[in-house]
């Protein structure tokens, strides 16, 4: 039934049997690097590739500021940390999402509400937002107060899903109306654009994500973007251990935490970086393949919105129904084309399925109906 599909993806990849989802590439100067970082001895979260590779992407993204840290997860919670979310709070986020951007929230014993996405972004909807807010919020002493839990709504958390840029400046504009913190997932959108901006930096903070099947990858790794010198230097200091500079005294200040990337990372995900124009023009290459592929076809290929600068990291298609999707699903992976669905709701995981939601149609309507692609940068 979709031996088309299957038939022009294999040409896509001739030379793999079997065809990941997303694999990396090295074919820079990774082994020089890391073989610099070794001899140097300086393998850990100090290190000169560490202090190289923040000033590089915050460069890169037009932020003042970035903060290296070992994964993408631990970026956000320390920047829900840095937006002073706290035990009993909640922050506003999207049910189609992967589960680490609720874990995060969690792990400052805050908790979710979910609203709704738009199905051209498949992030955020800000008009979900806005009816959430002016339905069950108000605001007192500057603080947006949940009239159904008596709870502070401390923050807002978005996601660029699969690199497309939701409408992140509405959003923008309804979290400062709502005295709402704003903290931007762009775990998946390095490299994406919406209004010559790049996803991440709308908000008072953005993380970022590379792990090892991101666009580039440090093996496991993040950053925090933010222009807020204060909280940055904040962020540094709570993301190793809270430490306080001293030759040999071992002071700490407050609660810490373990999680400056290594040296050893950075070196990598330096050579990455250099790499990373080339490889989204690949990215882009494919989809445009895509594109023109599925054009007169059935299944739909998601594509950028006019004002949006996709990184394409994920291709993803829409099927006619669940049913069908199932069908595809069973179809490519059994010729060995790695396809996978998108996520499960996460208010519907055992975890979160207690808490408040907006209505959620369009995720409903995504989550079975969404199939990714082959998105690998070796074309």
């Amino acid at each position: 039934m979709f031996d088309d599909v299957i038939d022009f993806i294999q040409d896509l990849y001739p030379e793999n049997k079997s065809i990941p989802l997303h694999e990396p590439r090295f074919s820079g100067n990774e082994k020089k690097y890391l073989n610099e970082c070794i001899d140097s001895t300086f393998v850990s979260s100090v290190g000169k590739f560490v202090d190289g590779f923040e000033e590089r992407i915050a460069h890169y993204t037009g932020a003042k500021y970035a903060i290296t840290t070992n994964n993408g997860t631990s970026a956000f919670h320390t920047a829900l940390l840095l937006a002073n979310v706290m035990e009993n709070d909640e922050v506003i986020t999207q049910p189609l999402a992967f589960v680490a951007t609720c874990n995060a929230i969690s792990y400052c014993n805050a908790s979710p509400i979910f609203v709704d996405v738009d199905k051209d972004t498949m992030g955020m909807s800000p008009i979900s937002l806005e009816d959430f807010l002016k339905e069950n919020a108000i605001i007192e002493n500057q603080q947006c107060i949940n009239k159904v839990t008596g709870k502070v709504i401390k923050a807002c958390a978005p996601i660029h899903t699969f690199g497309h840029p939701c409408r992140i400046d509405y959003i923008s504009n309804i979290c400062k109306e709502w005295c709402i913190a704003l903290v931007e997932d762009s775990a998946e959108s390095l490299g994406s654009y919406y209004k010559k901006q790049h996803t991440g930096t709308f908000g008072d903070f953005g993380i970022l994500s590379f792990n090892g099947n991101k666009v580039i990858t440090s093996g496991g790794g993040g950053c925090i973007l933010t222009n807020n010198e204060d909280l940055a230097r904040k962020a540094k200091h709570i993301t190793t251990t809270a430490k306080e500079p001293h030759k040999w005294e071992f002071v700490h200040d407050m609660i810490g935490y373990n999680y400056r990337m290594p040296n050893l990372n950075a070196a990598l995900i330096v050579a990455q970086l250099e790499q990373l124009d080339g490889f989204l023009k690949n990215k882009r290459l494919l989809a445009n393949s895509y594109k023109e592929f599925f054009q007169n076809s059935n299944i739909k290929f998601v594509t950028e919105l006019e004002d949006s600068v996709s990184n394409y990291w994920l291709n993803a298609v829409i099927l006619k129904d669940k049913a069908q999707r199932d069908l595809f699903l069973d179809a490519t992976n059994s010729k060995g084309v790695m396809t996978r669905p998108i996520w499960t709701l996460m208010n519907k995981l055992t975890m979160f399925k207690d808490f408040q939601c907006g209505d959620l149609t369009n995720a409903k309507w995504l989550e079975q109906r969404i199939v990714n692609i082959p998105s690998s940068v070796t074309l």
